[in-house]
């Protein structure tokens, strides 16, 4: 079967199996087994592709397997990041977190950053590889995330893993920039979450009965670990951004600002003198 049969097909059985984005996703298949970007499908469209390899694919994301889960790897900023079970999927609003931070740091000398609830690493990752001044401690619990972490860190020097929960603090340099994409679901919305987010772990979804928990920990237990003029960013659910600045009462100039859909997705502040 060709790769153009190959998504025809992906196509007409996603479709009839109800999956959103069917087009999509047959095409992300069909270059993951290509081993090629979807840019580059149509000069590969008449290549061989093994059609059980294929079909196991569509069926993993038939039942409901994020599309992420299933090739293994997906783009963050500018980097390919390894994903899989029992680690957040990287997202594009978190991408403008990214993307806001590197801005600041940029400006910065030799500086420390902190990347909590790191997860895939993508952020912390993707502020090293793009501002080789500082130094980068990325802080995450889960083991299974660990496993991700770890390999997506792998040969970047200024980028260091710790395994490590942010309910405590740890003994590390003063932070000039804490970063952070915490859980802020709240508890008793999870179960009305999409079937493919349900597969993604717990622990990196729910923020307690608010949905605050984690806004909490970090003014409460890492505020301390910022140097004065301290910056910190966060993303937040769409409905938290008042919330989130009443937690915050270690910081000033505290601010919401909108994503690329108009919906309030990240706070930005600074540390008190």
């Amino acid at each position: 079967m060709t790769a153009k049969e190959a998504y025809n097909y992906g196509v007409y059985f996603l479709s009839c199996n109800g999956v959103d984005e069917a087009e999509f996703k047959s095409m992300c298949l069909v270059c993951h087994l290509l081993g090629i970007k979807n840019s580059e499908y149509r000069m590969h469209q008449d290549d061989d592709i093994i059609m059980k390899r294929f079909a196991d694919l569509l069926w993993r994301v038939k039942s409901g397997e994020p599309l992420q889960y299933v090739i293994g790897k997906w783009d963050f900023y500018e980097s390919e990041f390894y994903v899989g079970k029992g680690v957040l999927i990287p997202r594009p609003e978190t991408e403008e977190l990214c993307a806001m931070a590197v801005a600041y740091i940029k400006t910065l000398g030799s500086c420390v950053v902190y990347d909590l609830c790191a997860g895939t690493g993508c952020i912390g990752i993707s502020v090293a590889k793009t501002c080789p001044h500082s130094s980068v401690y990325m802080i995450e619990k889960s083991a299974d995330a660990m496993n991700y972490l770890t390999k997506n860190a792998q040969g970047i020097e200024n980028a260091k893993v710790i395994c490590g929960d942010i309910k405590n603090t740890h003994d590390l340099k003063r932070a000039d920039v804490i970063i952070s994409n915490p859980p802020y679901i709240k508890s008793s919305d999870i179960k009305e979450l999409q079937q493919e987010v349900l597969h993604e772990p717990l622990t990196a979804l729910d923020g307690g009965k608010d949905g605050l928990d984690f806004y909490r920990i970090i003014n409460d237990n890492w505020s301390c670990m910022l140097n004065n003029n301290g910056h910190l960013f966060l993303e937040i659910g769409e409905d938290q951004g008042n919330d989130v600045l009443h937690v915050l009462t270690a910081f000033q100039n505290k601010k919401v600002i909108k994503d690329m859909y108009g919906n309030d997705r990240f706070v930005t502040a600074v540390k008190k003198d």
